[in-house]
């Protein structure tokens, strides 16, 4: 019989030497399959071409990486260094220049350099966890699928209106302060050459900053219909062993999204904070000249940074509510299978098991849980985590008390979540956050116009 080897798979034996040679070798290095019309991502890897940040190939790398640096670093650059448009009118003088600039350059190469990371080092599959769906229900493969196609549509309603917002600006700019504006010959061909390149960095910029938030947002999505699928374990006769390992499944691939997207969500946090801040002080100064024509660059770019940031904390801390509501879910799991499994006797003995053929005991039509009618004014806020909804007797027959209690105790003690170097991103860490920046803000506002 050949010799099988884990390792090197069948081997068979030379007829001179007898030395075995293995059938696959293992210094080889396999490239990823290419797409295919009929493969999930290829619509989404021809929008990736297309923005130029798809790096697939050398070809599409170099591509990348050269437009990165032109329209992320030598376009804000050269606008800044050489429309100062020192001589202009307070209508076109451009005082907060520097700060715009320097903000959204610094968010953009942020966010290409960790989708770089990202997409070389897992692959756009792997990283965006398609490898994972051949395990998951059709329910979760259909929605996450759908979610995919919904998030270029997501992506275009943040960038959308802030170009067309930052089109009307420059191009009011550019127009009306023609013969204040350094050119090159022609003005009007400069003019027109020089609001094309800005737009198109502005463009280039903000969509690289908001697809990587998208990103983050649809990859918690799919941690979210996983939630909502094991959910249906309290709703049906499951061993504990299965909710335990699908649960451990699911905690797992969460803090494989908390460890690649730790340093990303950190960076993003500092960095929009502090440009905040330097925004603030430099606004807020005595001498400084405040008005919509000066500052509305200033504006839109704040506005844009802080939406961004805002994406990145509600879905991170969406998913681990989600996640934590599992625990309250085990324990009116646990609850509604004590309450049927059990009756009290009376004078304060000791409770003893019913005998569910005997019709004692209390069942879940006995406990009153308020008019179904209510349930309108939840409106979207109910699901199969958070609702009113008592648990049927035949999801929990066969599961003895000792188990029960110690699936919730395990919840209790092990509550998942995003997680920034071992801090959980919940709504307790967003009001933290919130009262931190308030605080630093009423301190610089005391240190500039005197408030206290």
């Amino acid at each position: 019989m050949t010799d099988i080897d884990i390792g090197t798979g069948a081997e068979r034996n030379d007829d001179v030497g007898g030395r075995r040679e293995p059938l696959i070798n293992r210094e080889k290095k396999f490239k990823r399959s290419v797409s295919n019309a009929h493969d999930e991502l290829h619509s989404f890897r021809k929008y990736l071409r297309w923005m130029c940040v798809d790096q697939s190939s050398p070809w599409t790398a170099v591509l990348s990486w050269s437009m990165f640096v032109v329209f992320t670093l030598v376009v804000p650059a050269m606008s800044h260094f050489m429309l100062a448009c020192a001589n202009c009118d307070s209508h076109h003088s451009r005082p907060y220049d520097s700060g715009v600039q320097l903000s959204l350059s610094s968010f953009a190469a942020l966010s290409f350099l960790c989708l770089s990371r990202f997409v070389s080092k897992f692959g756009l599959r792997r990283f965006l966890f398609f490898d994972k769906l051949w395990d998951e229900s059709s329910t979760v493969r259909r929605g996450y699928t759908n979610q995919l196609n919904r998030s270029l549509k997501i992506l275009s309603y943040f960038v959308a209106p802030c170009f067309l917002a930052m089109s009307s600006y420059k191009i009011w700019w550019y127009a009306s302060g023609a013969s204040q504006i350094p050119f090159l010959g022609n003005v009007i061909l400069s003019d027109t050459v020089a609001c094309l390149m800005e737009l198109c960095s502005w463009l280039y910029r903000t969509t690289v900053i908001f697809l990587v938030c998208v990103l983050f947002r649809l990859i918690c999505h799919l941690q979210i219909l996983r939630l909502q699928d094991f959910a249906q374990v309290f709703q049906m006769d499951s061993d504990v062993g299965s909710i335990l390992s699908e649960h451990l499944r699911i905690r797992r691939h969460l803090r494989i999204i908390s460890h690649r997207y730790r340093i990303f969500i950190l960076s993003s946090l500092v960095l929009v904070t502090g440009s905040q801040f330097y925004s603030l002080l430099i606004t807020t100064k005595s001498h400084a000249g405040l008005n919509i024509n000066s500052a509305g660059e200033l504006a839109l770019c704040s506005m844009t940074l802080v939406t961004a940031l805002l994406i990145l904390l509600r879905s991170a801390s969406k998913i681990t509510h989600k996640a934590q509501a599992v625990t309250c879910l085990a324990a009116k799991w646990h609850v509604c299978a004590t309450i049927e499994s059990f009756e009290s006797v009376d004078g304060g003995g000791t409770p003893r098991l019913v005998d569910r053929a005997s019709g004692h005991g209390f069942y879940s039509t006995d406990v009153d849980i308020g008019d179904p009618d209510d349930s309108e004014d939840y409106g979207e806020e109910e699901d199969d985590f958070d609702n009113n909804d008592l648990i049927p007797a035949y999801a929990y027959s066969t599961i003895s008390f000792q188990k029960r209690q110690a699936l919730v105790n395990y919840f209790e003690n092990n509550k998942a979540g995003i997680t920034i170097f071992g801090f959980t991103l919940d709504r307790s860490a967003l009001h933290t956050i919130f009262g931190i920046e308030m605080s630093l803000v009423l301190w610089l506002l005391g240190k500039t116009i005197g408030i206290s």
